[in-house]
């Protein structure tokens, strides 16, 4: 059955308020990616050691993970405007302290708490999204937040390669740093007039989990910490903290349940994994984008350190991906209401299409012309990608009560960040391990691609499996809740994608 619900007053407003909340989503996640080609201007500009450069790298991630949850259940209680005006001030401000650092310690420092901040943006724009949206506007406003989380991890290399060859190496990290500023007090200023200032909650004031908080980011940081640091921390004692992580995940689950049955608010309603739509849509975003991102990290090093390329040449040979990625999100914004998991299946299939013909170009093609030869696939590959995270996003989140949008937004960000630090590991030791000579690195790249496949092919695997059992149980799922909660608190939301 269809969960009725009451329909948000129409306000064409809205959209410039999406606008708002995608531009502080965009540079949140490109400071995920634009690092990585400014590693060498820190090193020489700011004498970092290699244990720093890292650090600036894996702990802007770490505490990005570690934040998404609860940041998500306090936009959900006190509401999403708050902490998203909240996230976006401190990420400015920690953007401007990282740009003026004067040693590689305060860095770091600085990168961590730029972390927490984006950590806070990323599950309000999502809640936003379902609070402001319906049906087939939601899946359009949805299309276009899977073009930006596509096209700005893709698009870092680049405009950190710009930045760096137009400020120089001694000082052009910094400014990887400050071009944040104007963008984020422009979207700061516009988001004070647009943003909605519906409250979060109709009913009683509910309690934070604090002790679930604790829990849950315990386990997030032990399952974290050794994939994030693989290639720093040698030896294999590093691999003890994931039976650590289990055991934790396991606790956080028990005292997530016994605050339900003493009808306490959890940090995560962990009736949300009974719809099938969140649970599969979880597990395939997680999949994805341990394959997705690492094909960025791994191509990137192999153009500058093998074939010779400069950070800007590496940026633009991936800017295919980028651009195609935007387009095909645009596209699966539009279709997914018709289509619903059958256009992330397609996705997903353009994505493994493309990833085995840049591994064929790079077997092919003379060296010096491989950014050229993999410009198709990588474009079929960024059609995929575009095709892929757009529709998993609305088909994850749009039976979700909205008054529970931003935990569970949380939840599925999360997992994208494990994803990402897992597949890193992976396919990074795939790499190294292989690059031991140069003769080697062609092979290097090559396996690191195929393993990249692989992971891919696990997500696509979970889909087909989703499309599959809708047509064996093809009743609709019900929202986790009653609908009926007012304006904010609307239930699921119409049926997408249960063909």
């Amino acid at each position: 059955m269809t969960t009725v619900q009451a329909r948000p007053t129409p306000d064409n407003r809205r959209w410039k308020a999406l606008a708002v909340c995608l531009t502080a989503g965009f540079i949140s996640l490109l400071d995920t990616s634009i690092v990585n080609v400014a590693l060498p201007s820190m090193e020489h500009g700011l004498a970092a050691s290699e244990a720093a450069q890292s650090w600036v790298v894996s702990g802007y991630a770490l505490t990005f993970g570690l934040v998404l949850v609860p940041a998500g259940r306090l936009g959900d209680m006190r509401g999403r405007r708050q902490a998203f005006l909240l996230g976006l001030a401190l990420f400015t401000l920690a953007s401007a302290a990282c740009g003026l650092a004067h040693s590689a310690s305060w860095l770091v420092l600085f990168r961590l708490l730029q972390g927490t901040a984006a950590g806070l943006i990323a599950p309000q724009t999502s809640g936003l999204i379902q609070q402001m949206f319906q049906g087939s506007e939601r899946a359009k406003a949805f299309g276009l937040l899977g073009s930006v989380i596509g096209v700005s991890t893709a698009v870092g290399p680049l405009a950190g390669g710009l930045l760096i060859n137009a400020v120089g190496t001694d000082s052009g990290w910094r400014w990887v740093f400050f071009v944040n500023l104007p963008i984020g007090v422009a979207a700061f200023v516009a988001g004070l007039r647009l943003l909605p200032r519906i409250p979060a909650s109709t009913g009683k004031r509910e309690e934070f989990d604090l002790f679930g908080v604790l829990l849950l980011g315990a386990a997030v940081l032990a399952l974290m910490l050794p994939l994030v640091q693989e290639q720093q921390w040698t030896g294999r004692l590093k691999w003890a903290l994931l039976p650590v992580a289990a055991l934790l995940l396991a606790a956080f689950w028990a005292w997530e349940r016994r605050q339900g049955q003493r009808g306490r608010a959890p940090l995560v309603d962990l009736g949300l994994f009974s719809l099938r739509s969140f649970t599969l849509g979880s597990l395939i975003s997680l999949t994805y984008f341990a394959g997705f991102t690492t094909v960025f990290f791994v191509y990137s090093l192999f153009l500058q350190n093998t074939v010779g390329y400069s950070a800007l040449a590496a940026g633009i040979s991936v800017l295919p991906f980028a651009a195609a990625s935007a387009v095909g999100a645009a596209i699966g914004g539009r279709l997914v209401m018709r289509h619903g998991r059958k256009l992330v299946v397609l996705g997903l299939s353009g994505v493994v299409v493309g990833l085995l013909g840049v591994v064929v170009a790079v077997q092919l093609a003379p060296l010096q012309s491989v950014g050229w030869a993999t410009a198709v696939p990588m474009f079929i590959g960024g059609i995929g990608s575009g095709l892929t995270v757009s529709p998993n996003t609305t088909l994850t989140l749009t039976r979700v009560p909205v008054h529970r949008a931003g935990a569970a937004g949380g939840v599925l960000q999360t997992g994208q960040r494990i994803g990402s630090a897992a597949g890193i590991a992976v396919v990074g030791a795939v790499y190294f391990a292989h690059q031991a000579n140069h003769e080697r690195s062609v092979t290097a790249i090559q396996l690191g691609l195929l393993t990249a496949v692989g992971i891919s092919l696990i997500a696509l695997l979970l889909a087909v499996t989703d499309l599959r059992e809708r047509h064996v149980h093809p009743e609709p799922e019900r929202a986790v809740e009653p609908a009926r909660q007012g304006s904010e608190e609307g239930g699921a939301g119409e049926a997408v994608g249960s063909r």
